[in-house]
């Protein structure tokens, strides 16, 4: 990576997002789960799933918190680092974070305090409402993120005002209902509650390993096994209607995750694996299943899915249109914004390609000057990089099948064999607690870098949308972002421990005076309380 202003931008932004979104996936599957405990606990009225439910909100809570801090930073570098980005999108970009900002976070945050502070205060019935409610509101606040997100991969409900010199919302409805927005919120989604899952189940799984807490952790297993099984599959048939998604708005980047250099006849087959080569721009050593790419992404066995190559000269097609709208906006700027009939028409008949022209920027001041060598090179560089695509898909999808497996695995045995677990399955649920963390940085990863090279797919190249800032100010403020999250990393890792060691330690003499009640009554019959005698005897 040669070290300028732009890749120092997005290292520093690449830094930030995918040290802040450790945070969210546990955050919005943990509300759901404390959230489920709570509601058996209301149902039962057993104190032992009120001691779990303050266990794992405890442990929420924490990760909340940290999460906050560390997602404040994100809204900063949108005005330090990609200020152009700012300027140009902002009206589009700025309205779902605003939203969310005022609506699911301030909603979240409140209901957060009430959670923690009003069990005295509130009824069973309240209290279970404001869990739930805090719950809606982690997983309403991504939405809104996600809606915006989903914007900069597929940009509909908006047009380029050759007066303002910006892009300016045309159906708040579109940008809202976005296809690719809704897809990515209902799986990134889904990934966080079997993040969540495997967290629960893999410190339940250490409980029963050290012999702590048994009671708790059978219960806690029942609850994450059901729940992340339901979630695990949700995530790869919500998967692959993200893929399909990308058949209609990103098909460059659906061709480099497959590694599919050349436009097959329908239907494509699936590289299952196989080695990515840019410069001879084939895939080595591939193993193909037949048919499987072609019904993912298009639902059929007749429509084609476009190859890198034949995308690269449509690209280079939409460049030159891009340069006709280009000559024609630099010409409205000469006449201070005057929009005569001609130019009009000159501009209307070619805004959709005018940020393929921008791509030029990057050879040329004056994308009206380019050669044919610098519009191929342009049109070249709408080709991520392949191979880390390639591999980070397929190790993603591998991690979410495996989850499925494990998480079936011990709902049967939560089941069918009396909530027995043997001592390596157990380990294992210990050990694989960090997978669904990678799974989901991978996932980011396969999202962000294969929309490269735009901001905004097909509106904003990337190599325009930074601040004007040096080399200097970059680096350090890079530094000083990682000793901020490095600190608030063992901050997080430290009290997760503290309190994962600790135990449940709310509510104990109530859970074991409940427990051994419950057990004599089984043995006995009588209702009695051991070792306790009534007046009467």
């Amino acid at each position: 990576m040669e070290l300028d202003l732009v890749e120092l931008s997005r290292l520093q932004f690449a830094m930030t997002a995918m040290y802040h979104f450790l945070f969210v996936p546990l955050t919005l599957g943990l509300s759901v789960i404390v959230a489920i405990m709570e509601s058996v606990y209301v149902m039962t009225n057993r104190p032992i799933w009120r001691q779990m439910t303050k266990f794992w909100g405890t442990l929420f809570g924490i990760n909340f918190a940290i999460g906050v801090a560390t997602g404040i930073t994100m809204e900063f570098q949108f005005g330090m680092n990609w200020s152009y980005y700012s300027h140009y999108v902002g009206d589009i970009f700025g309205a779902p974070l605003a939203i969310e900002g005022l609506m699911a976070f301030f909603m979240e945050a409140t209901f957060v305090g009430l959670f923690f502070f009003g069990w005295d205060k509130l009824s069973k019935v309240q209290h279970v409402t404001v869990t739930w409610l805090v719950a809606i509101g982690s997983n309403f606040s991504a939405l809104w993120i996600l809606i915006a997100n989903g914007w900069m991969q597929h940009p509909v409900g908006a047009e380029f005002n050759p007066v303002s010199m910006r892009m300016e919302m045309t159906s708040f409805f579109d940008v809202v209902f976005n296809e690719t927005a809704q897809a990515k919120f209902v799986h990134t989604v889904s990934a966080g509650y079997v993040t969540a899952a495997v967290f629960v189940l893999g410190v339940s799984a250490w409980y029963l390993l050290n012999d702590r807490h048994a009671a708790l952790a059978r219960r806690s297993i029942a609850v994450a096994c059901s729940f992340g099984l339901a979630s695990a599959l949700c995530v790869v048939v919500l998967g692959d209607e993200s893929g399909y998604a990308a058949t209609h708005s990103q098909k460059m980047k659906l061709a480099a995750i497959e590694g599919m250099w050349h436009t097959e006849p329908a239907p494509a087959s699936f590289t299952a694996v196989g080695f990515p080569d840019m410069e001879a721009r084939e895939t080595h050593y591939a193993l193909h299943i037949p048919w499987m790419m072609g019904l993912i992404g298009t639902r059929s066995l007749t429509q084609e899915i476009p190859g890198i190559a034949e995308l690269v000269e449509n690209a280079e097609a939409r460049i030159k249109s891009g340069i006709i709208a280009y000559d024609a906006l630099e010409k409205i700027r000469a006449a201070k914004g005057e929009m005569t009939p001609e130019l009009t028409e000159q501009f209307e008949a070619h805004s959709a390609d005018l940020g393929f022209a921008f791509l030029l920027k990057r050879y040329v001041d004056d994308p009206r000057e380019a050669t044919e060598k610098q519009i191929a090179l342009a049109s070249n560089d709408t080709v991520p990089t392949v191979w880390p695509l390639f591999w980070a898909f397929r190790l993603m999808v591998g991690l979410g099948f495996g989850f499925i497996g494990l998480m079936a695995y011990f709902f049967y045995r939560a089941n069918w064999k009396g909530m027995t677990f043997p001592r390596p399955a157990l380990r294992l649920a210990v050990w694989i607690i960090p997978a669904p963390w990678i799974a989901a940085e991978l996932g980011w990863f396969v999202a962000e870098f294969g929309r490269q090279p735009w901001t905004v797919d097909g509106v904003l190249p990337t190599a325009m949308s930074v601040s004007h800032l040096s080399i200097a100010d970059l680096l350090i403020t890079l530094v000083g972002f990682v000793a901020f999250y490095s600190v608030f990393f063992v901050i997080e890792m430290g009290l997760m421990l503290k309190y994962i060691r600790k135990g449940p330690y709310l509510d104990v003499s109530e859970t074991e005076d409940w427990t051994a009640r419950h057990e004599h009554r089984l043995r006995t019959h009588d209702g009695k309380v051991p070792g306790v005698q009534t007046p009467a005897e």
